[in-house]
């Protein structure tokens, strides 16, 4: 018999257990393009349910222009996501991000990375990550002052992807793609195949 792992309470400072990174672009009221770096993502269906801060500049772009694109990087993409993190395109800074982040404009030159013009949406693509979703939003909630986090319901329009990674017009190849994974703040690619659901198709 298995010996049973024990196990503790424990109250951890944040609950990010290893979620894809997205670079979520929006588009600023001067049509310039900002690039939020953001870890709290999850789909069903065509629907996407993204966590942003409310004062950043993400979120304010998405009230007033509802559309954006999902950018979704690889493991060797991580160093551009961590030049951004300390970056904001709000200006003037909110106070509670003044000790740790700086305004940054062009958030592309300092990671490094490309725009791309985007088929059906203002803001643009990143050509350097392998999937790309232009997306609508749907619904915003901006929750209550107990939290500081808006809730965004985004609905996929068109979804651009490498064709490295790609089999057909309807399927990723899983064994060619790796998301970037976030960590309990570390930077993580995938491990080799463990195996498939009864609902894979390929």
């Amino acid at each position: 018999m298995n010996a049973v792992p024990e196990s503790r309470i424990i109250e951890p400072k944040i609950l990010y257990f290893g979620t894809p990174v997205v670079l979520l672009t929006t588009e600023n009221l001067d049509g310039t393009a900002n690039i939020t770096p953001m870890s709290s993502a999850w789909a069903l269906g065509d629907r996407i349910v993204l966590g942003l801060g409310k004062g950043g500049q993400g979120i304010s772009n998405l009230r007033e222009r509802p559309e954006c694109v999902l950018n979704l990087p690889g493991p060797d993409l991580w160093r551009s996501v961590e030049a951004l993190a300390p970056l904001t395109g709000a200006d003037p800074i909110p106070e509670w991000k003044q000790p740790l982040f700086r305004y940054e404009k062009d958030k592309f030159a300092v990671a490094g990375l490309t725009p791309e013009a985007s088929t059906r949406v203002r803001p643009p693509r990143i050509t350097e990550c392998p999937i790309q979703i232009e997306a609508a939003i749907r619904h915003i909630s901006m929750a209550g002052d107990s939290t500081s986090f808006a809730v965004v319901e985004a609905q996929a329009l068109t979804v651009h992807a490498h064709t490295a990674i790609v089999l057909d017009d309807s399927h990723i190849a899983p064994e060619a793609w790796s998301p970037l994974i976030y960590n309990f703040r570390h930077y993580f690619g995938l491990g080799p195949d463990l195996g498939r659901t009864f609902r894979a198709e390929i």
